[in-house]
């Protein structure tokens, strides 16, 4: 099978993150100075070898250069400890990789554009606010509210699984304190198993974008990390085109919350009927949300 991207490999916090170069097709968006380049990463405990590659390619083939990551502690990338979620971690994550987009070929630097789904969906708006050189920001299924995502846990969990993860994310912070490793929890799970995601069908469906270098594992401390996640409060502050697609039936990333962050942006909004996974490779509203993002896109940068 041929190979569709180069290896990237640039530093951020003086670890090494590795990354996938997709080349766009023609020059319907370039200038005399390059394309427009597409920085992208995943969302909670995901890897760039899970969904993001059919993403990179179609906007590839419209015309941008796409540089998708993983984060520290994830996937290729190197960090320690592994599969810990930093909330402050990824948001540099990002902005190296957006530094890093200036040494890739035929590349214009001055106009990136942010992808992220999910956490990342986040990230994406703080990344992004104030900065003259991001022209563009897609925003697929955000968690912008920490707060508004734990509610929406707590009317779809029973208290008691609730309860379980929050004592482990207690012993995961303590242990960690006293100098010896997290304490880990499954990534997704069955229902009633106790796992960071575990509603019905989540299992089936993070399982099936799975790659190589994903691990269904997480520091179960994730919980008290999410709850200081408020990207929503900087929306206001991104200067560029603003694309959030919102599931409607989201039972993971609240959607009224993801419709306040795209009026604060003065964004776009599409909706889809559909729950939070079902926007990936394989499920039925794919080629529409990646559609959407394309024409986004070119409306804007062509």
């Amino acid at each position: 099978m041929t190979q569709i991207y180069d290896e990237v490999v640039f530093e951020s916090g003086g670890v090494d993150l590795h990354g996938w170069h997709f080349a766009g097709a023609g020059d319907e968006l370039a200038t005399d100075r390059g394309r427009p380049v597409v920085v992208m990463a995943h969302g909670v405990g995901g890897t760039k070898d899970s969904g993001l590659e059919p993403f990179a390619v179609g906007l590839a083939k419209a015309g941008l250069d796409v540089l998708a990551f993983d984060y520290r502690g994830f996937g290729a990338s190197g960090g320690e400890p592994r599969q810990r979620v930093s909330l402050v971690g990824q948001l540099e994550d990002y902005r190296a990789a957006m530094d890093a987009v200036s040494a890739l070929p035929g590349v214009d630097r001055r106009r990136i554009v942010l992808w992220g789904v999910s956490l990342s969906g986040g990230h994406v708006l703080a990344a992004g606010a104030h900065r003259d050189d991001v022209v563009a920001v897609v925003s697929l299924t955000p968690l912008v509210d920490g707060m508004a995502a734990a509610r929406l846990a707590l009317r779809h969990h029973a208290p008691s699984s609730m309860a379980k993860s929050t004592v482990a994310g207690f012993r995961s912070r303590i242990a960690s304190a006293a100098g010896r490793g997290p304490v880990m929890m499954p990534l997704v799970g069955r229902p009633g198993e106790v796992s960071a995601l575990s509603l019905p069908g989540h299992y089936e469906s993070y399982t099936a974008i799975a790659g190589p270098t994903w691990r269904n594992e997480i520091d179960a401390s994730l919980g008290m990390e999410l709850g200081n996640h408020r990207p929503i409060k900087v929306a206001k502050d991104l200067t560029c085109p603003l694309l959030v697609q919102i599931a409607d039936f989201d039972r993971s990333a609240p959607p009224h919350a993801a419709a306040k962050a795209a009026v604060a942006g003065r964004g776009e909004v599409r909706h889809y009927p559909c729950d939070h996974f079902d926007v990936w490779p394989g499920s039925d509203w794919f080629e529409p949300a990646l559609a959407h993002q394309v024409a986004f896109l070119r409306r804007h940068l062509g």
